[in-house]
């Protein structure tokens, strides 16, 4: 039997305590992190690498998260309010500087979580004496789960959706008051990162950990802006000054990426990166 399209229309929270709203989107967000966190835990088990180092990386890695979505929304976005003298608080402050109202955080940017954990990557391999290479590698495994369940979080929240469309499985996003079906690019997003983790991991799992650093951060690089920058041709605008350019602001993020992914992998295969976990001599244990 044949979809007739999809009245979407659930409410984005799901428990109410009081004042207190838990929204899915933030369930998935920490069920991310945990669920990241002990297939961590696994590998650097499987690799007999001290998990002493874990939990301040898990701690590095919440922080930049959200500190790079948010600014990366502000930055690339949505420049014009948010850089100006009665708005640049909101920027970390939920709540309407003009009005007194609470606003909640409106605006998260995947791209701005990217550069955000690059760098903080960077800066805490530096401070441990880590690989990077090392690490990313095995860090965009659970990164592409994370970004699954963050998109399923966007759906219940009936936000960053696609285009109208005749396809049978159209979304309805009513709460929006939408009243034609559109892509549920969430969901076709969610779809392709949770195929992305499946690879890396399988590829990692079937080389026992034994990887030529860099070389699947390259093809993950490829692969995952690859999936966001087509999926963004059915996405709707997300901001006004998209409206009318041939390329979307989420795609010509993208673009970097995917060179990047390019340029890392054909040095990997090149041997040119550094192999090994730790930048010094040390007893893994």
């Amino acid at each position: 039997m044949l979809l007739n399209f999809i009245n979407w229309n659930v409410d984005p929270v799901m428990v109410h305590i009081g004042s207190f709203a838990l929204r899915y989107y933030s369930l998935g967000f920490l069920f991310a992190f945990v669920l990241g966190y002990l297939i961590f835990v696994n590998m650097f088990k499987r690799e007999k690498v001290s998990s002493k180092y874990l939990e301040n990386l898990l701690i590095w890695m919440f922080v930049a998260t959200l500190v790079g979505a948010r600014l990366g929304h502000c930055l690339f976005y949505q420049p014009d309010y948010f850089l100006t003298a009665a708005h640049w608080p909101e920027i970390f402050l939920p709540i309407d500087m003009q009005t007194g109202n609470f606003t909640g955080y409106e605006g998260l940017a995947s791209h701005g979580a990217a550069i955000a954990i690059l760098l903080t990557i960077w800066l805490w391999c530096r401070k441990n004496k880590f690989n990077a290479w090392w690490l990313l590698d095995r860090l965009v495994i659970v990164v592409a789960l994370g970004g699954a369940f963050i998109r399923l979080g966007n759906l219940f929240n009936s936000e960053i959706y696609g285009v109208q469309t005749s396809l049978p499985w159209g979304f309805i996003f009513e709460r929006n008051g939408e009243t034609v079906p559109k892509h549920p690019t969430q969901l076709y997003e969610s779809f392709c990162y949770l195929v992305i983790f499946a690879v890396t991991y399988l590829v990692y799992l079937r080389k026992n950990g034994k990887l030529h650093n860099g070389r699947l951060f390259g093809w993950w690089m490829i692969a995952l802006w690859g999936v966001r920058f087509l999926i963004e041709f059915v996405k709707e605008e997300q901001v006004a000054f998209e409206k009318g350019m041939t390329l979307d602001m989420g795609q010509w993020l993208s673009v970097p990426m995917i060179i990047a992914g390019v340029v890392i992998v054909i040095l990997s295969h090149k041997g040119l990166l550094k192999e090994g976990i730790f930048t010094d001599k040390r007893n893994k244990k």
